[in-house]
């Protein structure tokens, strides 16, 4: 009995962890390939939002300034001032201009010049009321402002068209007073437009805020001359934050948009937000240069060239409310996004991980 049990084949300990290992590596493959199919994910995110920079319209001296470095403002808030002397002067050279025109015709000015100046303040103000409308509409659609945001702000746009109506009807009034021989007079008119154009430039002079957000990079100072056109300081829209991720190409094939997204912020450790798919860009730069009309030829050593990353661009659900805080524009974001829903295996697992480097974000 003992000498058949030494006859008995030993086992190779080596094969079977081998076998072990290389079954190992296949799952493990395996389960890449399907979670860059199912659940993708990147570290590659950062924190995107509108950023402008705000220039005034006429050139001066800056007289005064209204906000401090990162301050939050809302719409309308007055930034800074520009030296409103010169535009008062032409207003009044404009004004005097007007008043000797219609002089000529045994007329009064005074009525013309303040239906004007009213009409002229009604302009800006719409011109301001559509351009903040039309920015909360776009959110509206989205889902990322609530309706009634966007109700109140069709309702300011029809209020200030219903003071430009008045405006210019009171204009026309004005007009009318003149006689037959002034309304269409094209000496007056010109002037009108001279006076209008004036008190445009006036009105200019102090830069408000165009909605709410915030005043960063800031380095106006009293005293500096500033040009028209020239950036004045950097304005962040505070109410149309979103975040990019950049996944690679075959991480794209099952993604829509509308899916889910789960976002941990490096600036919250331990809370994972939810999100969704709001868009896929359709092309980036590859960086081919070009010479003489030709592409330059780029040799490459590498054995593998590195993957291509297409932006993605993800929204938080709910309102701009719902935003963290201490997140910050710039900031690092990690993204996993469920192709094919929340529920399967590989989705599980993703969460898995994503909740686990959410405890380890506290350390770094």
């Amino acid at each position: 009995m003992s000498e058949i049990d030494e006859q008995a084949p030993t086992r190779n300990p080596a094969k079977t962890i081998a076998i072990g290992v290389v079954l190992l590596l296949i799952i493990v493959a395996v389960t890449y390939a399907l979670s860059d199919r199912l659940a993708p994910s990147s570290s590659r995110g950062f924190v995107s939002a509108h950023v402008v920079q705000i220039a005034p319209r006429v050139s001066g001296d800056i007289t005064e300034v209204m906000v401090q470095d990162d301050a939050v403002v809302q719409a309308g808030d007055p930034l800074f001032a520009i030296d409103p002397r010169p535009f008062e002067l032409a207003l009044r050279q404009a004004e005097a201009n007007l008043a000797s025109t219609v002089q000529g015709i045994d007329a009064s000015a005074a009525s013309l010049v303040a239906a004007q100046a009213g009409v002229t303040q009604a302009r800006t103000n719409l011109d301001t009321a559509l351009t903040d409308a039309d920015r909360t509409l776009r959110l509206e659609k989205r889902g990322i402002v609530p309706v009634a945001q966007g109700d109140a702000a069709r309702a300011k746009v029809a209020d200030a068209k219903a003071q430009l109506s008045t405006a210019e009807a009171n204009l026309e009034s004005a007009r009318k007073q003149l006689g037959p021989k002034g309304a269409d007079n094209p000496s007056i008119l010109a002037a009108q437009a001279q006076l209008e154009s004036v008190q445009y430039d006036l009105a200019s002079t102090r830069v408000r805020a165009p909605h709410y957000g915030v005043v960063t990079n800031m380095t106006l100072a009293k005293g500096q001359f500033i040009g028209a056109g020239n950036p004045a300081l950097t304005f962040i829209d505070a109410e149309a934050a979103w975040v990019t991720v950049d996944l690679r190409e075959n991480q794209l094939q099952s993604i829509e948009p509308g899916d889910t997204a789960h976002l941990l912020f490096d600036a919250v450790p331990g809370t994972i937000f939810e999100g969704r798919v709001q868009s896929i860009a359709w092309g980036i730069n590859p960086g081919r240069n070009v010479q003489g009309g030709l592409v330059v030829n780029e040799a490459s050593n590498r054995w593998f060239e590195p993957a291509r990353r297409i932006p993605v661009r993800i929204e938080l659900k709910g309102s701009q409310d719902d935003w963290p805080r201490q997140v910050r524009v710039g900031g690092k974001v990690h993204a996993v996004v469920f192709a094919n829903g929340t529920s399967n295996p590989i989705a599980l697992i993703a969460r898995g991980f994503q909740r686990v480097r959410s405890w380890f974000s506290y350390l770094y």
